[in-house]
């Protein structure tokens, strides 16, 4: 649990914490507030071409210089598939149609925040092969032949999951 927050958001009123579903929590006593702290969504598109998966480059924070499947976080107003189109598009220049879901995977690798992955299935149907946003360097790879620097764990799962699966 986080107990960086001090004070409820909506009264102001200090913090206590709590045991509420027998998981400590921090709790309002004053307007009775319960800070959920639930985890992110995540949204990762997988483009295939054959046996040829494209991934990008990471350009900045922790895992710069490492690859990864094309992926970003869902904005509140946002459908999760719309949300996958736009991170593609926004990392990759390329338009996907975002088909089926692959898989549902909890990422616990950052001990800071606890995010939920949803990868999907896409087909490229337009756009320009560019890297942007937090990307450097977009690339196609065999499925068998994936850089040994991979960002994210749960990546390296889905990966070998679609090799199994050639």
């Amino acid at each position: 649990m986080s107990r960086d927050y001090k004070y409820c958001p909506q009264c102001a009123t200090a913090f206590e914490i709590r045991i509420i579903s027998e998981l400590e929590r921090l709790a309002c006593p004053g307007c009775k507030f319960i800070f959920w702290q639930n985890p992110v969504v995540g949204v990762a598109v997988i483009a295939l071409e054959e046996s040829r998966i494209l991934l990008g480059r990471r350009s900045r924070g922790e895992y710069t210089g490492q690859w990864c499947i094309p992926c970003g976080y869902v904005e509140y107003h946002e459908d999760v598939r719309e949300a996958a189109r736009r991170e593609f598009l926004e990392e990759t220049g390329l338009i996907v149609n975002i088909q089926s879901v692959y898989t549902v995977q909890s990422n616990f690798h950052n001990p800071a925040m606890h995010t939920v992955g949803i990868w999907f299935m896409s087909e490229v149907s337009g756009g320009t092969l560019q890297p942007a946003d937090d990307i450097d360097k977009v690339e196609w790879f065999e499925l068998g032949n994936i850089p040994q620097e991979m960002a994210f764990p749960t990546d390296k799962q889905v990966l070998d999951s679609l090799l199994a699966e050639q």
